[in-house]
């Protein structure tokens, strides 16, 4: 079981479809997860596994590197910190690494939605249980994003994580106050 914490780790948001209305401002990583962001989500895995959690998010940008700190509680008692560092490589593009995954994550935005695709050990320490994320964010219209992922193993769906990301104190843009 705590093999799959590790699974949660995913910022992603797979594949699975989005019921939230599209926003009217376009999503920008570093405007969004600059600064404090909290988050409530869950996991499920096909093997009966079910978990839920808070994250506590911190954001610094540099002004080519967005370097995010998860801090995960789940609902068993126990944590886990992971480091996410997403490097601008274009307007709408990034590339993101993590303790935890294996190569890079390239993403891609369009309007409200980035989509990323990773390759995760789920038993990190030993290598071992290698399964894919397929994430999808959605930044929906009252500020918050909707963070779903399908997680694969050899292709067949194996698990899937729901989260919520919201900014505390930020109004419903969820962007940066830059006064």
């Amino acid at each position: 079981m705590q093999r799959f914490k590790y699974a949660l780790m995913g910022l992603g948001a797979g594949l699975l479809a989005s019921s939230a209305p599209a926003a009217a401002q376009d999503f920008i990583f570093e405007d969004y997860f600059h600064g404090r962001t909290v988050a409530e989500g869950s996991f499920t895995a096909i093997n009966g596994v079910k978990r839920r959690f808070t994250v506590e998010l911190t954001g610094k940008w540099d002004g080519r590197l967005l370097t995010l700190r998860e801090n995960f509680h789940f609902d068993d008692g126990s944590r886990d910190t992971k480091t996410w560092r997403f490097v601008k490589t274009g307007p709408h593009s990034y590339s993101g690494t993590r303790e935890d995954v294996i190569g890079a994550a390239p993403v891609r935005l369009s309007g409200n939605t980035a989509r990323f695709s990773y390759l995760v050990y789920l038993s990190p320490e030993t290598e071992t249980n290698k399964v894919r994320f397929h994430d999808k964010m959605v930044l929906r219209q009252d500020g918050s994003i909707l963070n779903t992922a399908l997680v694969t193993k050899f292709g067949l769906p194996v698990a899937w994580t729901r989260v919520e990301f919201r900014k505390p104190g930020h109004g419903s843009t969820g962007k940066r106050d830059m006064r």
